[in-house]
């Protein structure tokens, strides 16, 4: 793994939402972790093996889709399409969270056939990453009769996540509460879904459900399509400290308000994002970008806020060692800048003025993926690779 330096840096976003500038135009990576970021003091006595100059353009974390339904590598038949994850890493998406491989053709239904199809997605996605994308496949959907003895089988097996409740035939909290407890006691994390039925099988879930269950994540609180009545929202919003998600396969009037109100409430630390794809709504390889824009243009966040609640603040939900740009972190950087034709100087001015960055390159783990993004428009400045 080679070590590497990225100078003439215009902006570094960290995805810290309590920090979301920082001074520098400097990172310094060392296999595959951020080792130092600032000025250019930071490379005196290193040796690199690559160099990047980015021409003055921003430097963000990768960004972390919070909500994802894949299958098995990169294909989805829920919409017959292939390289569906190499175009949302074209979009500066590096990780992923499945909330359930729900699309499976013949999904089973029962306790055994769940937990084999999640084993068998969180393996085959740990051992072979699509286009070197960190997809955390393997969400358990929860079906009767699963028990405690099943989440602990689950757990050493590598299983960590609960997909979405409501998707399976689990969806009362009398019959989710215990389920939900008994993943907290082996480590998962739990994702509920919220709002109106999303496809065939799974069910409304209101915010009473909601509180009573107590998942780590209120999956599309604006809607996955349909969104809750507002002031359901709001229960959740001010009674409880839940993560919450906004996903851009839902219901923008209600993602603006929970923006708006966390942002108003000090509590943008809670607000995660993802594209809820591939969907009826079909895959969008931007939406994570598109997601940025809006809460940037349009819900009262700065641009560096908005990266963060698609970075850190997913990272901190889901305990992950990627989104931020400090020492130790995982080095998944994206190099974006204003397209060519905004008003903006830079890419924060750009997704201010509601417009989608250009992105020049994508890390992951230290290594190019992405010289020039096929989906993006153009950028204004260019990057340099010196090898």
């Amino acid at each position: 793994m080679k070590n590497m330096a990225i100078v003439n840096i215009g902006q570094i976003v960290t995805g810290d939402i309590d920090r979301p500038l920082v001074e520098g135009n400097t990172i310094l990576i060392k296999e595959g972790l951020i080792q130092a970021v600032g000025s250019e003091e930071v490379l005196k006595g290193e040796t690199v093996d690559l160099v990047i100059d980015a021409g003055g353009m921003t430097v963000t974390p990768g960004l972390i889709d919070s909500h994802v339904h894949p299958v098995l590598g990169d294909f989805t038949p829920r919409q017959r399409m292939l390289d569906f994850i190499n175009s949302s890493l074209h979009g500066g998406v590096t990780t992923m969270i499945s909330a359930g491989e729900a699309h499976t053709p013949g999904r089973p239904k029962d306790p055994a056939g769940v937990k084999a199809l999640a084993i068998l997605a969180c393996k085959s996605f740990y051992n072979a990453r699509p286009s070197g994308v960190k997809v955390h496949g393997g969400a358990l959907i929860l079906e009767p009769g699963l028990t405690e003895k099943d989440f602990a089988e689950l757990a050493e097996a590598g299983v960590w996540l609960v997909g979405e409740i409501g998707l399976g035939g689990v969806r009362s909290p009398e019959e989710a509460a215990p389920m939900v407890e008994w993943a907290h006691k082996y480590g998962f994390k739990v994702m509920m879904h919220t709002g109106g039925t999303s496809i065939p099988g799974s069910s409304t879930v209101t915010a009473e459900q909601v509180m009573a269950i107590k998942p780590d994540v209120v999956s599309h609180l604006n809607g996955g399509p349909t969104a809750i009545p507002p002031e359901e929202a709001k229960k959740i919003l001010e009674e409880t400290n839940l993560a919450v998600e906004i996903v851009q396969c839902g219901n923008p009037k209600m993602a603006q308000m929970i923006a708006k109100t966390l942002k108003e409430r000090g509590e943008l630390r809670r607000l995660i994002q993802g594209n809820d794809a591939p969907s009826g709504t079909g895959v969008i390889p931007l939406g994570m970008l598109r997601n940025i824009a809006f809460l940037a243009s349009m819900a009262g966040l700065t641009a560096a806020e908005a990266i963060a609640t698609a970075t850190g603040n997913t990272a901190r939900v889901f305990g992950l060692n990627t989104g931020v740009i400090a020492p130790g972190k995982e080095a998944d950087l994206v190099l974006m800048d204003a397209p060519m034709g905004s008003v903006g100087e830079n890419a924060l001015e750009a997704l201010e003025a509601g417009d989608i960055p250009g992105i020049a390159m994508v890390i992951i783990d230290g290594e190019i993926k992405v010289e020039k993004s096929r989906n993006t428009p153009p950028t204004i400045r260019k990057a340099v690779v010196k090898r």
